[in-house]
């Protein structure tokens, strides 16, 4: 099946909707793996320190989010009155784990007793794992197809519960807390990078592993990613994703193990889930809803679609802006003195 394609309005607006959603990924992926890995850090100065890490830009990130959601919304109607039916348990479990997480980011430097701080704490990595795990099932959920009967969901309540939906939940979770491992290594220095540098490596090698395991999967989920995979000439546009996956794993290998470059790790990791990112998109072209919606289907008309844009041409740059700018701002090493609470 091939993957060449004609440029269009359609195009921009679901290349434009797929990086809101990559950058949501590396940039709240990194915050939510910091939460995940509070179970590994009990004393509270290194918890401490893990929050100060992020809570200079960790607020902005979910307006990535809301950007996908809404522009899938107004791009494209048709999937979104689809894959929303499919797929409420775990987006409305997710959304109840963010709100939950920031509200325990907020509460807990204002605990008064050591109970309080640990309910807390708790509560900060219990919102994270289960937002990581939601994403995560909900991605495998698409990837591995929606049943579609005319322009409605036919599926059953328990559909996007699948092996394989929890397999790439896994994944995900897991690929979030290195995410966080690599930021702190970024972030701290001496004693108090090393044992963060350490974890990067042993979740780094994991990550790794759900990622082959992930890329084994897929292609068998449906005959059209076999094809795009393993037959000729798509094959010649997708191979070179699993090439670039193996030189960046082993640059990541090598920055994790030498002390010259803290930012490197972070960057490399940022890199891979691009790369990854790139392959499923790969795979689902030019499908929004696997098997039977593509992108064209779903549009919106064109009209609408030259009227948000308009739009999109003056918010993104001002988000783009501000998100560089927050990090900016609050770039260098962390004081281990100073929090920003």
């Amino acid at each position: 099946m091939s993957l060449a394609v004609s440029f269009d309005l359609t195009v921009a607006w679901a290349l434009l909707l797929a990086l809101a959603v990559w950058i949501y990924v590396v940039l709240d992926g990194f915050d939510l793996g910091i939460g995940i890995l509070y179970p590994a850090f009990p004393e509270r100065r290194s918890r401490d320190l893990m929050m100060n890490a992020v809570a200079p830009v960790w607020d902005g990130n979910e307006t990535w989010l809301v950007l996908g959601g809404g522009g899938l919304m107004a791009a494209f109607p048709l999937a979104y009155a689809i894959i929303l039916p499919a797929l409420y348990p775990p987006i409305v479990v997710m959304l109840l784990a963010l709100v939950f997480r920031g509200v325990a980011f907020e509460f807990r430097w204002r605990a008064q007793t050591p109970g309080g701080l640990r309910l807390w704490d708790t509560a900060f990595f219990g919102g994270s794992l289960i937002a990581a795990l939601a994403q995560g099932i909900t991605l495998g959920a698409l990837l591995q197809g929606i049943e579609v009967e005319g322009r409605a969901y036919a599926g059953g309540w328990w559909d996007w519960l699948t092996p394989f939906s929890v397999l790439c939940g896994a994944a995900v979770a897991v690929g979030y807390a290195f995410l966080g491992a690599c930021w702190l290594v970024l972030k701290l220095e001496g004693e108090d990078q090393t044992p963060f540098r350490r974890l990067a490596r042993l979740l780094g090698l994991v990550t790794v592993g759900f990622v082959v395991a992930v890329s084994l999967a897929t292609p068998f989920l449906d005959g059209d990613y076999y094809l795009r995979w393993f037959t000729w000439p798509s094959m010649a546009l997708a191979a070179p994703v699993p090439v670039a996956v193996a030189v960046i794993v082993l640059l990541l290998a090598r920055s994790l193990t030498r002390h010259e470059q803290d930012w490197l790790p972070f960057v490399l990791g940022l890199a891979l889930f691009g790369l990854c990112f790139l392959g499923l998109g790969l795979s689902m072209w030019p499908h929004v809803v696997p098997p039977s919606v593509t992108i064209w289907d779903a549009a919106a008309p064109e009209k609408s679609q030259v009227f948000m844009g308009i739009g999109a041409l003056v918010l993104l740059p001002v988000i783009l802006g501000y998100t560089a700018y927050a990090y900016w701002v609050f770039r260098g090493k962390l004081d281990p003195d100073k929090g920003y609470h």
